[in-house]
């Protein structure tokens, strides 16, 4: 039987010792070039922001300075700063200090959101925290709220920050930690993965050669400096070979999806890339009007990665954005994580991506076989890493063909989670394999990522992927959003404080989804879009959501909540974070604006208020309907 694994390809030779070096060498060769360039959102007499390299170069010595005069050399230093140049001036500061840089969201007025920031402040233990000077207040005044007051503030912004004639070159060696990138928590609570400057040289040398980039390559992007893609794809890699990196905010590409399309042909980028979920938006949103003016014949490598790339997706771009120039192999579908500091597989940018369909009972056993019924991507081959396939219960490798957790061996593996000796042991402890957590099966060298280990639905002996079951769901009515939903298993005859225990791996799961009198039921948590609901009619939608499951999975779907927009908890690259769902849902601490359930499941739920009775009129939200199943 031939095992399922990948042979890396040799690294390039004659690599800078750390990434530090780099930055160094690219401002003293590209001074007076730009390095970066900021699209503000639209407005009144907004500009273009520019960085050069020389001007990089200065504003980071400066704030190196600071560094080292309030003792940060070696520690942690916690980044917060709103989109722009600000940033990439803060975390190049923190290289040229010796500091470990630690990206992180702004804190806003979200709880939800200031006590992941707060986490991530105690967790790193950082010395000091960099920002603006609009912001600096602000975070100055949270910082004594959340009884750390003595952590130094600093705004990057400011021309007068510490004195860059007097910076010296750190003695940073290969083996140091270059920053710490927390894991956004799709699963579990977020860690830092520590990455080396060794992990991030190998994985910037294989996106190198994965994608083809070159010195003066514009790349560009909208992704926060906080996700993995954005940080090391979007703004480190461009740094790394001496290119141009153009950027604007998420919320400007949230708001208008054209301007990142506008700004690919205005600048002529060759490379950006982005979650599934934006391509589709950009298909939803993008008007003829506003495609009749764009030139996209300059991208040449467009990463899908950072959650499920979905076959229809690709195909639909392609046809929709073609006229304005886009080549039909610009997608590269790629996978990825934190702990393998970025990059793992990606498919060739010079060829079409491949899509394959499979026969769906034949993989929900964990086989992948041609057939009707599920269509997958391809994530392409390993670049600086060897891939295995094992089986969950045994860590036995696997032959080709068959599903199992997806492991992963190379440079580009970092050193685990900072201070967290038990969650690395747990992750990285296999031999130098890391447990990715993943699911996917490879076939003919190439990676087909299938889902989340610990998110695998079992239901009669049958492993559904939630996403498979949440695209189904989210075809069923125009006023479902797509990749806005959250499908899970709850089981019934459990004791009631059974709300928050952690989800069960698929073996387990499967071994016991018989005992007892314990039965496996599916649940939807999905959000609505209320004015595109017709009539009002919410009962409607969820019975067509109920049926299109029914109908493609053959498999009772009695338990539909539906939620307004926003509810549904995300990371920071976009993922559903489904095990939170899962404990929210539990807990009885969503508030539904129309939900049917069963009665076992209805048993499950903690004590929440009861909103029948001041429910509106109007399509009977929050509703408390008796369970249907299809």
């Amino acid at each position: 039987m031939t095992t399922a694994s990948i042979t890396p390809r040799t690294p390039a030779q004659g690599t800078p010792r750390t990434f530090t070096d780099v930055v160094r060498e690219r401002t003293d060769a590209l001074a007076e070039r730009d390095a970066f360039v900021f699209l503000p959102d639209d407005g009144q007499g907004s500009v273009p922001e520019h960085l050069t390299y020389a001007g990089l170069d200065r504003r980071a010595r400066g704030i190196a300075s600071w560094l080292r005069e309030h003792g940060a050399v070696g520690r942690p230093v916690l980044l917060l700063h709103p989109p722009g140049t600000a940033f990439v001036a803060a975390f190049v500061g923190c290289l040229y200090a010796g500091s470990v840089a630690v990206p992180a969201p702004l804190p806003t007025d979200q709880g939800q959101q200031l006590a992941r920031v707060a986490g991530i402040l105690r967790d790193s233990g950082a010395s000091a925290v960099l920002s603006t000077g609009a912001y600096v207040p602000l975070l100055e005044a949270w910082l004594a709220s959340v009884a750390l007051p003595r952590v130094r503030c600093l705004a990057t912004d400011r021309e007068d920050i510490g004195d860059p004639s007097s910076w010296r070159a750190p003695d940073t060696s290969p083996a140091d930690l270059a920053f710490l990138q927390y894991t956004s928590g799709s699963t579990s609570e977020p860690k830092g993965v520590m990455v080396t400057h060794t992990n991030l040289l190998a994985n910037e040398a294989a996106i190198g050669r994965w994608a083809g980039t070159h010195e003066g390559m514009v790349v560009g992007g909208w992704l926060p400096h906080y996700h993995d893609l954005g940080l090391i794809g979007h703004l480190l890699h461009s740094l790394y070979v001496g290119g141009l990196s153009v950027q604007m905010s998420p919320l400007s590409f949230l708001k208008r999806p054209r301007r990142w399309l506008e700004m690919i042909g205005d600048y002529r980028v060759e490379g950006s890339g982005a979650p599934d979920f934006a391509y589709d938006l950009c298909l939803r949103r993008v008007t003829d009007e506003q495609l009749a003016r764009l030139d996209l014949s300059s991208w040449r490598c467009a990463p899908n990665g950072a959650e499920p790339v979905r076959a229809d997706t690709l195909r639909a771009f392609v046809e929709r954005f073609s006229p304005a120039g886009l080549r039909r192999e610009v997608f590269a579908p790629c996978y990825g994580l934190a702990e393998t500091t970025l990059l793992v597989t990606g498919a060739d940018p010079a060829t079409e991506p491949t899509i394959r369909t499979v026969d769906a009972a034949a993989l929900e056993q964990g086989v992948l076989a041609v057939g009707e019924g599920r269509t997958l991507a391809g994530s392409g081959s390993a670049r600086d890493c060897e891939v295995r396939i094992v089986s969950p219960g045994t860590d036995a490798p696997l032959a080709d063909g068959l599903v199992g957790e997806i492991w992963v061996r190379g440079p580009s593996v970092t050193a685990g989670y900072f201070g967290n000796d038990a969650a690395t042991a747990d992750c990285f402890g296999a031999d130098g394999w890391l447990r990715t957590g993943d699911l996917g099966v490879l076939d003919a060298g190439e990676l087909f990522v299938t889902g989340r280990l610990k998110e695998v639905i079992v239901l009669a002996g049958r492993n559904l992927y939630p996403h498979d079951i949440e695209r189904a769901a989210q075809s069923a009515d125009p006023s479902l959003t797509r990749g806005a939903g959250a499908a899970f298993a709850v089981r019934s005859g459990r004791a009631a404080g059974a709300a928050t225990e952690a989800v069960e791996t698929a073996v387990s799961a499967a071994s016991s989804v018989s005992a007892g009198s314990e039965r496996e039921h599916l649940v939807l948590v999905q959000e609505v879009r209320l004015a595109a609901v017709r009539d009002g009619d919410l009962r409607a939608v969820a019975t067509a959501a109920q049926s299109a499951i029914g109908r493609e999975f053959a498999v009772p779907a009695g338990n539909v909540v539906l939620v307004k927009p926003g509810t549904v908890r995300r990371t920071t690259s976009g993922k559903v974070r489904r095990t939170t769902m899962r404990d929210l849902f539990l807990d009885g601490t969503l508030t539904p604006l129309y939900e049917v359930l069963e009665p076992a499941v209805r048993d499950l739920l903690g004590d929440a208020p009861d909103t029948t009775a001041t429910a509106p009129s109007v399509g009977a939200p929050n509703a408390k309907a008796p369970g249907v199943s299809s």
